[in-house]
């Protein structure tokens, strides 16, 4: 069956690419037909928890960062020699000048016009200054974000949201896409017409599909991502190009919960915790190893290059020992994401003579360091909210410690797509080409962050990339 005469944006996705899309949908004065598998709306963007990132905001100019002009550098750097490769017509440079230009809009967006708190600014790993963007109260920058899109989107009577909603077929007439098939919670196969719009999230959690086969050396390795299968076979059934396929994000510091220490899923245990001064030390002899603000995959890498955990013989997940430890200022600048964390028995509060000796010579050394402005052993130049002292002076302070190991978070690679965010197909004699009636935003898509991605710019990209998907498909219901 059909729905109705009119003809509407349609959404595969509720996270923030697609609330985003569809909110600049219903601006220009589409309606929106918002399609979602998951019986609650949100998608992995309702549990970010670092931020979004901003360059030349307000919120920075009040911390007294009056320029930063860095982003890009930063996210070419963070790319690596991927931002070198790619299929012709894969234009890396533009989507990288479009995330980081279109960023401090993008945040004034949300703080503006959508009244989201993004007043703390943090420097998280591989930035070269303050620009991960969150809020001072107890609700995650993630789930503030897309409560507040959410709310603004259902007050609006051109905004339809149908979740335990399945798309099992993009409709093809004359190479265009004109429509979805799919299947509600009732196992009933509707159709809707009109432009797509896909965000439908990345392949992180289809652990023996896509992941196992672009990345099989990674079996085993637990994950932040609820287990799916991925949604890209869609995309390929339509023609889509791919790109960047095997790059997979493991982000260094999962919890592991001491009640269930082999879980294949994990609570991710926010950068935000090491950008506001938490360090990382060995477990095997309590020693620093790393700068823990160095790029995800540099991190990831020096606690993979650690004796692994051993196997307690009713699990099979690979994991390492390592304890994140934040002192009181820090614990105070993350209070929200530790009172979570406390109550959820994924970090304890310890006074440091409670600590391993080893520990307390770790932490002495660190905040001597810190206090001295001497030079990191390991090249981190930028120590959060830091104010522990060193010596007997600290014994009776309480510091906040968990045990974390590497975990699979995000993936790099997806559908390859413009700065318009039209899905691009591949062309006979060589080269890429957009497939009509079919824009993408968010995880699903690849292209952007290369061999690595910063974190703060999952968030940042779904805004800004989701808003151009849903104004362009909107505005090719008036042009088409």
């Amino acid at each position: 069956m059909t729905e109705g005469s009119r003809r509407h944006v349609i959404v595969v996705g509720s996270g923030l690419a697609g609330l985003s899309a569809a909110h600049e949908a219903l601006k220009a004065g589409a309606a929106v037909h918002m399609l979602d598998r998951a019986p609650k709306p949100g998608g992995n963007s309702i549990k970010a928890s670092s931020g979004i990132n901003g360059a030349g905001t307000r919120f920075q100019r009040d911390l007294g960062i009056t320029k930063d002009d860095s982003f890009y550098a930063d996210t070419v750097r963070s790319a690596g020699q991927d931002f070198q490769e790619g299929p012709t017509g894969l234009d890396r440079k533009t989507l990288i000048e479009q995330l980081t230009s279109r960023s401090e809009n993008a945040v004034n967006w949300l703080a503006d016009e959508l009244k989201v708190d993004l007043s703390v600014v943090a420097q998280l790993g591989g930035h070269s200054i303050a620009r991960t963007h969150r809020g001072g109260g107890k609700l995650p920058p993630g789930a503030a974000i897309v409560s507040a899109l959410l709310e603004n989107l259902k007050a609006n009577p051109d905004f339809q949201l149908e979740n335990s909603a399945e798309a099992d077929e993009l409709l093809v007439s004359e190479g265009a896409v004109r429509g979805v098939r799919y299947h509600n919670a009732e196992g009933q196969k509707l159709e809707l017409e009109g432009p797509v719009v896909f965000a439908a999230g990345g392949f992180a959690g289809d652990a023996h599909g896509l992941l196992a086969k672009h990345r099989p050396d990674l079996a085993g390795i637990p994950s932040t991502n609820e287990a799916r299968p991925a949604s890209h076979g869609l995309l390929a059934a339509v023609g889509a190009a791919f790109v960047d396929m095997d790059s997979v994000q493991i982000h260094p510091t999962g919890f592991v919960d001491p009640k269930e220490p082999g879980a294949a899923y994990k609570f991710l245990a926010a950068e935000a915790l090491r950008g506001e001064g938490g360090i990382l030390l060995s477990g095997a002899t309590g020693d620093r190893f790393v700068n823990e603000l160095d790029t995800r995959d540099v991190v990831s890498a020096a606690v993979m290059g650690l004796p692994p955990r051993p196997s307690d013989g009713a699990a099979s997940a690979r994991q390492w020992d390592v304890t994140l430890l934040l002192d009181p200022g820090a614990c105070e600048a993350v209070g929200s994401h530790i009172g979570f964390y406390v109550w959820k028995g994924l970090v304890q509060k310890k006074k440091v003579r409670e600590l391993a000796p080893e520990v307390v010579a770790a932490v002495d050394k660190y905040a001597a360091m810190v206090a001295a402005g001497a030079g990191d052993a390991f090249g981190r130049k930028a120590f959060g909210r830091w104010r522990l002292p060193p010596g007997e002076a600290n014994r009776d302070q309480e510091v906040c410690v968990g045990t974390v190991t590497p975990v699979i978070h995000f993936t790099m690679g997806g559908a390859a797509f413009d700065a318009q965010a039209r899905v691009l197909r591949s062309l006979e004699g060589g080269g890429l080409a957009p497939i009509p009636g079919l824009w993408a935003a968010g995880e699903i898509t690849g292209g952007i962050h290369g061999a690595n991605r910063l974190g703060g710019s999952s968030l940042l990209e779904c805004a800004v990339f989701g808003r151009v998907a849903g104004a362009e498909a909107a505005r090719s219901l008036t042009n088409g």
